[in-house]
């Protein structure tokens, strides 16, 4: 009795482990995709960052497209439940959300920000499975901008403006970024301007 409630403990505690170095293996990738590029970073380092080895890292995960699609799914709920803690504290509107995405804060910090804005160009060239998760973030970031769009505007163009929005916001961020470091001020001017076409054009429509 004693033994069989001791193997029940034993496999308890290699269970608990066990998320728990999946749970850190994720959210290190996370992180460093977001700050390096899913190209720019290898499954050892990942492991490594983890306090794991390789070997634990592909008993989770069967593939580099595997980890980043699981890792790209984790970053996007951590960036819209922080979206969401943000929007609560001021008035749903286009400004306000234009505020939070377009913001320095977020180009500097890119390893705590949206997975879609550090790693648009990449997607294309990984499989399947995280292009779908990006189309599933994309489309669910542009309904969240449909419902702060003026009710008077049509559905069909309430939607066209709504990806537009959110295209360009990944487009300007992925571009503050890239001159950043070589030019300030214009990465500041970037982030400025098409916040206010977005702006205006949401106004105009």
């Amino acid at each position: 009795m004693l033994s069989s409630f001791l193997e029940i403990i034993v496999v308890y505690v290699k269970r608990e482990q066990s998320d728990e170095n999946r749970e850190a293996l994720l959210a290190t990738a996370s992180r460093l995709f977001r700050e390096r590029g899913i190209d720019g970073v290898g499954v050892a380092e990942i492991a490594r960052e983890a306090g794991l080895t390789h070997g634990a890292l592909y008993a989770h995960f069967r593939s580099k497209d595997d980890l980043a699609t699981e890792a790209f799914s984790q970053g996007l709920a951590l960036s819209r439940e922080a979206f969401r803690g943000k929007a609560a504290r001021r008035k749903h509107s286009v400004s306000g959300y234009l505020d939070y995405l377009l913001s320095p804060l977020r180009r500097d910090q890119p390893g705590v920000g949206c997975p879609m804005t550090a790693s648009a160009s990449e997607i294309g060239r990984h499989g399947k499975g995280i292009s779908a998760r990006f189309a599933k973030g994309f489309q669910d970031k542009a309904s969240a901008f449909e419902t702060v769009l003026d009710e008077a505007i049509p559905g069909d163009e309430r939607r066209r403006l709504a990806m537009t929005i959110v295209a360009a916001e990944i487009g300007a961020m992925a571009v503050a970024r890239a001159v950043a470091k070589s030019d300030p001020s214009l990465s500041d001017e970037i982030l400025k301007a098409v916040k206010a076409v977005l702006l205006k054009a949401s106004e105009t429509a």
